[in-house]
């Protein structure tokens, strides 16, 4: 069965689902799926716009050899060397012996690198053009959005733009290839989640990407990425959004995010998130470092503005779920969102003023002192929770 997709007359999907793996990098959960995407051109020379990974290899030869008919492939065109898009290249040179391999000079480095690959390259540099008859491709590269060889290749006939990693995220294409033919609501998610989670550290060159296309004035009817859906009818959507999450600009709401042992801490934050309603505030989040995956947790900070931490403390530290979250947010700098913290001791401190300290990297403005309970909160406790929830609803309503 040949199930590849016709993007236009002679540009084909020839991606593939992956339900199987659990963890994306081995790290972010995948209950919805990915697709690796890979795209073949059918003209006077052929080219296929990059692989997937190693365990989807019969599938995507398939759609390949019945698409080619007997024909040659002729080049390779590599945007990202991820294993995840360039795990078949092994077998693709066995099966393609003539191909030449198109890419930058650090992707050469990477594909000698991971597979002892040598010959049959051929260079590109930033501005490059290659053509295959018909259709000219034109390479912008964009380095570190999210590896340091990444590129993207703009094919000028049909004005396609194949971005690579850029403008893509998780979940599987069940039967719908196209952003008109699936539930884009729910791919908006998870593509965020995939932005913040693999690229959000890296928002300044997304922006230097996104003004490098932007500089070059480049006519933009499709966006085919790595992941997720292929952009047909609205592209400018995804754009815009990226724009959006890569200028870390938030929308009004608050993220309650809390470690407890017994129900104290967490006591504290049900309470805290009550009284952000009272105030007005609609978008309120409460999410359980102990229950919830990081990158959930993540995904929805990179939205809301306010985020309000609460942990006990466990071993004179920091509840080490909680630990983990606030050393990646210090690690990946993120931008524009302001403080709460509050939390509970037993015989000695340490939750939160580790909360305090990880606070001094991310200089994250804090709205009101942080709050303190001994085992569990007293009335005096519950008093600087209202102003808490005050001042934080003043923040988000500003």
């Amino acid at each position: 069965m040949n199930s590849s997709v016709k993007i236009t007359d002679d540009i084909y999907y020839v991606g593939v689902n992956d339900r199987d793996t659990a963890l994306f990098e081995n790290l972010w959960p995948l209950d919805k799926g990915v697709s690796y995407n890979s795209y073949l051109i059918l003209d006077e020379k052929t080219a296929l716009i990059d692989t997937v990974k190693e365990s989807k290899i019969s599938e995507f030869f398939d759609k390949i050899r019945h698409l080619l008919n007997g024909r040659a492939l002729d080049y390779l065109i590599i945007n990202h060397m991820e294993p995840d898009h360039s795990g078949s290249i092994p077998e693709l040179l066995q099966e393609f012996p003539g191909i030449k391999i198109v890419g930058n000079k650090t992707t050469f480095q990477f594909i000698k690198d991971l597979y002892k690959v040598e010959d049959n390259f051929q260079e590109i540099k930033d501005g490059s053009v290659l053509n295959l008859g018909k259709h000219t491709l034109k390479f912008y590269l964009t380095p570190m959005v999210h590896w340091p060889e990444t590129m993207m290749t703009y094919d000028e006939k049909d004005k396609i733009l194949f971005s690579g990693d850029a403008f893509g995220g998780f979940g599987t294409l069940d039967g719908g290839i196209f952003d008109d033919e699936v539930r884009i609501d729910f791919f908006e998610d998870e593509i965020r989640r995939y932005f913040s989670n693999i690229i959000g550290k890296y928002t300044k060159m997304v922006q230097r990407a996104l003004n490098k296309l932007k500089d070059a004035n480049i006519d933009i009817d499709i966006i085919a990425a790595t992941h997720g859906p292929v952009w047909r009818k609205d592209p400018k959507r995804i754009i815009d959004l990226y724009d959006k999450w890569s200028r870390c600009e938030t929308e009004k709401g608050v993220v309650i995010v809390y470690g407890s042992m017994y129900g104290n801490t967490e006591e504290m934050a049900e309470y805290v998130a009550r009284r952000l309603a009272e105030e007005g505030i609609k978008e309120i989040k409460i999410m359980s470092v102990s229950k919830t995956h990081i990158s959930y947790i993540i995904n929805e900070i990179w939205k809301y503005k306010g985020v309000i931490l609460g942990s006990c403390t466990y071993n004179q530290g920091l509840f080490p779920y909680m630990e983990s979250l606030v050393q990646w947010l210090a690690h990946n700098d993120i931008k524009n969102h302001v403080l709460g913290i509050f939390g509970t001791y037993g015989w000695s401190g340490g939750g939160v003023s580790t909360l305090v300290k990880y606070n001094e990297q991310m200089k994250w403005p804090l709205v009101y002192e942080p709050v303190e309970a001994k085992l569990s909160a007293k009335s005096e406790d519950f008093k600087k929770l209202d102003e808490l929830a005050k001042a934080m609803a003043r923040e988000i309503n500003s």
